[in-house]
């Protein structure tokens, strides 16, 4: 029997007729077409969990609790190449929904925060107010290094290029708790975190740290992507705790 789910294999199942021969009794399609209501679905559903968070926190918790290792114990294969992808392939990773319901921490982003992004992307005046909807807004703080759960440097023909991110978590577990900072990072990549151990009073308390990364071009591309870079890793681990929180670091050639 051929199941077709509107979420799921709706393109498949609306190009079947009766003349069609499959190898098999199920087939399966993949790709963003696939992947955009599986992600939508399980936003939802912890929106419907969470009714106190934001976009931005449920988005924060389905990214930063991710895998990116397959079935195999092996960084997810990127299908064109046959090769492991990047988080240019794969983003923040595989959807687990059910350590996204409890991330422990997230990157939440403020209504302002978003104006302070227009404002650094240099939108007019008049741009932002049909954006955002609102007649006063001020760009006292324009910024392009929004609170997102992912950090990611373009590369120039220079031989050494850093940037520092500056970031803020949110605690959205119960109780107090400690986290501390591990970073793994390729050959040519360095990225120093501080403060490297943040502490939450509670719950919805909030800790800001920042990012430092310095990239050496000429060193640690990754033969087995489709593109000249390297990539690591942000995660923050619960102290005698059982969250982690992780967030990719790329480092990537402008197209």
């Amino acid at each position: 029997p051929i199941v077709c789910s509107r979420f799921s294999l709706s393109e498949f199942c609306n190009n079947i007729d009766d003349d069609d021969y499959l190898l098999t009794d199920y087939a399966l399609e993949s790709g963003t077409s696939m992947s955009c209501p599986h992600a939508a679905g399980i936003a939802t559903l912890l929106k419907a969990a969470h009714r106190d968070w934001s976009s931005a926190a449920i988005r924060s918790a389905m990214m930063t609790t991710a895998e990116v290792f397959d079935n195999a114990n092996g960084r997810i294969i990127d299908m064109t190449t046959g090769v492991a992808g990047t988080p240019l392939d794969f983003g923040a990773g595989h959807i687990n929904p059910n350590k996204a319901m409890d991330p422990g921490l997230v990157y939440d982003i403020e209504i302002q925060d978003y104006i302070n992004y227009l404002c650094g992307l240099n939108y007019t005046g008049k741009q932002i107010r049909t954006i955002t909807g609102m007649r006063q807004f001020n760009c006292d703080s324009a910024t392009l290094d929004l609170n997102y759960p992912s950090f990611i440097i373009l590369l120039n023909n220079t031989s050494t290029t850093g940037t520092t991110f500056r970031r803020e978590l949110t605690n959205v577990a119960e109780g107090s708790s400690v986290y501390r900072a591990v970073v793994r990072a390729p050959s040519g990549m360095k990225a120093v975190v501080q403060p490297a151990t943040i502490t939450f009073a509670g719950k919805y308390s909030k800790a800001k740290f920042q990012l430092t990364v310095e990239i050496d071009v000429g060193v640690g591309s990754i033969p087995e992507s489709d593109y000249f870079g390297n990539y690591g890793f942000l995660s923050w681990y619960e102290v005698n705790g059982k969250h982690q929180v992780t967030s990719p670091i790329v480092s990537a050639f402008a197209p």
